[in-house]
């Protein structure tokens, strides 16, 4: 039987441990990430007689490593490479939600938005068109509640969907003014010939670009191979031109 790794991320207060429980029931144990005091929870469910394994990760609002939460959460999707990763949004501040979604999208496509919170969002009036959506960020899009237990079967068939291949997300991308989509470019060669397709190339270039030095030393850890020390060398002489 196969096992699929299934990441959960998201803000603070979406639900999304909530969704996990709903997931996972008593299949589930925490513990702490190597070298962090964050706690790690992971459980799993099975589907479609395919086993996948659910990873709670750290709430955030960001994934720019300004606190060891979001560090732990970037890693995990960046080096881990999870089959997908869920990201839990509230239904009720959709807007705001989004800055840590489009932040996902960057770093891999195999992404589906689960609005969680439909129930909270209804009793204020609030619809939310998730087709719309779905055509404006080219990944899957999921309305449930957790709390309710409602819209889960869904989300179970997307994920399935997407790690089968049924579905393929494509994440629409953010473009930057020419002169960063030109210093992108060339950033992103170098990163494909060190690297070739193991990484996103586009949002390791942007780190470089702006002097994220933290991803860098999180992919010598790693790797062990120096691939961290070359993007370093490399990324100086970027940010200096």
């Amino acid at each position: 039987m196969v096992t699929f790794r299934i990441a959960l991320a998201g803000n603070p207060n979406t639900g999304k441990s909530t969704l996990f429980n709903t997931l996972t029931g008593l299949r589930q144990h925490t513990g702490n990430w190597a070298g962090k005091t964050v706690i790690r929870a992971e459980g799993s469910y099975e589907y479609q007689n395919q086993t996948y394994k659910v990873i709670d990760l750290p709430g955030t609002y960001s994934l720019f490593t300004n606190s060891v939460d979001e560090e732990v959460a970037r890693d995990y999707i960046i080096l881990e490479k999870p089959d997908v990763t869920v990201v839990v949004l509230d239904a009720t501040s959709l807007e705001r939600n989004l800055n840590l979604a489009l932040q996902v999208l960057e770093m891999t496509s195999k992404t589906i938005l689960c609005i969680n919170l439909m129930d909270e969002a209804l009793k204020l009036g609030i619809e939310i068109d998730e087709k719309k959506l779905s055509e404006k960020l080219g990944v899957p899009v999921v309305k449930i509640s957790a709390r309710k237990k409602e819209g889960i079967q869904s989300l179970k068939s997307s994920i399935y969907d997407v790690v089968s291949g049924n579905i393929v997300p494509k994440p629409r991308q953010i473009l930057y003014r020419e002169e960063i989509e030109n210093r992108i470019r060339a950033i992103e060669s170098e990163i494909r010939n060190l690297l070739g397709d193991s990484y996103p190339s586009r949002w390791m270039a942007l780190r470089i670009l702006e002097g994220d030095q933290s991803i860098l030393d999180a992919m010598e850890r790693f790797e062990s191979s120096g691939v961290g020390r070359e993007l370093n060398t490399y990324g100086n002489s970027s940010c200096h031109t």
